[in-house]
């Protein structure tokens, strides 16, 4: 009979993705055939005319899957998904088709990960919330939470009483994201409260700042931006951002390692500074605001040298907040980021726990 696992989280963006995708590497040493299905999707790419998770495509690319990318995200929520179905309630169709799909997936597996979508409830309103979906596969639950004490055991509990509702075994639970210097408070404290409640700690996975790091590709999309120059260089990665807003002497001062230069299009000073440290690998590209371009000798320069240039129509204001609320999902262009996550939760996961 083929092994599984569900993986949940406590809210969007605890890190349920790269654990996920972490835990399915590490697995793979232990496991011979491993199989993975995301039942329910709500951020999807077209793919030969078919709505597809991200997450599933993802991880098929990864592991060189040879299973159908429908059966590995059998239900994509589009936009009016829910409105359709509350005006046309058809569960038993949906859970058909989750059936049958996991039923492919996991034919000729040792073990399936199935991840979730969000928190336990996520889904209640087409009667397809994560409680429910573990249930229909008989599958135990890791629940993923982030780094503290009081919010996450709180958050924890409430997703563990709806799995537990349905009658679903909640394994044990990951804390993703702590803080190197509180791990030891964190993990004596939790796990003093989760023996209240009969609940595994199964591993604290420190803060990565690298995995939050967004490539130029990524920023270019958030500000809905045109790339003029640089194209083949838009998986660099960016640790800070500068607006230029200052005279170039004290835009100088904040240009670190691995920046970002926002500036509007027509502050040729500014740009002017940034392409000057450029071999300093300091400045790693520039987003310029309000769809203005420099003049002709200076986008020359930029073309010339072919230094990572994004234009958008937006203001500077705009593209900085765009930037800041951006939130950063592994893509298959991540090697190096798919590589830490596997080793996060190869050397802080109680893998042996898990496969009992």
């Amino acid at each position: 009979m083929t092994k599984n696992i569900f993986i949940a989280a406590t809210r969007q963006n605890d890190g349920k993705t790269v654990i996920s995708i972490g835990l399915f590497l590490v697995l793979k040493k232990y496991i011979n055939k491993i199989g993975f299905i995301k039942p329910v999707g709500q951020k999807y790419l077209v793919v030969d005319g078919k709505r597809v998770d991200k997450d599933a495509i993802l991880i098929k690319k990864l592991a060189n899957l040879e299973d159908n990318l429908e059966d590995m995200n059998p239900v994509a929520v589009e936009e009016g998904f829910t409105r359709q179905y509350l005006d046309n309630p058809n569960k038993e169709y949906f859970v058909n088709k989750i059936k049958e799909s996991y039923e492919r997936i996991s034919e000729g597996k040792d073990f399936v990960i199935i991840e979730g979508t969000g928190h336990a409830g996520v889904g209640s309103i087409f009667d397809l919330n994560n409680a429910e979906v573990a249930s229909l596969l008989n599958a135990p639950v890791i629940i993923i939470s982030i780094g503290g004490i009081g919010r996450p055991a709180d958050e924890i509990c409430l997703n563990l009483s709806l799995f537990r509702e349905k009658n679903v075994l909640v394994k044990g639970v990951i804390i993703n994201k702590v803080i190197e210097e509180k791990k030891g408070i964190i993990e004596k404290y939790l796990k003093k409260f989760f023996s209240k409640i009969n609940l595994n700690l199964l591993g604290l996975i420190p803060f990565t700042p690298c995995l939050t790091e967004p490539s130029l590709l990524q920023i270019c999309e958030a500000v809905n931006g045109k790339i003029i120059s640089g194209s083949d260089k838009m998986k660099e990665k960016i640790k800070n951002i500068v607006v230029g807003a200052m005279t170039p002497r004290h835009a100088l001062d904040y240009f670190k390692p691995n920046s970002l230069l926002i500036t509007p299009g027509d502050r040729e000073d500014i740009i002017l500074a940034a392409l000057s440290i450029s071999t300093q690998n300091l400045i790693k590209g520039i987003v310029l605001t309000g769809g203005l371009y420099p003049h002709k000798t200076i986008l020359d320069l930029i073309k010339k040298y072919d230094f990572p240039t994004i234009v958008s129509s937006e203001g500077t204001y705009e593209v900085a907040s765009k930037i800041n609320e951006l939130v950063v999902k592994l893509t298959e262009d991540d090697m190096d980021k798919i590589e830490i996550a596997k080793k996060l939760v190869e050397e802080n996961v109680n893998i042996e726990e898990i496969l009992k």
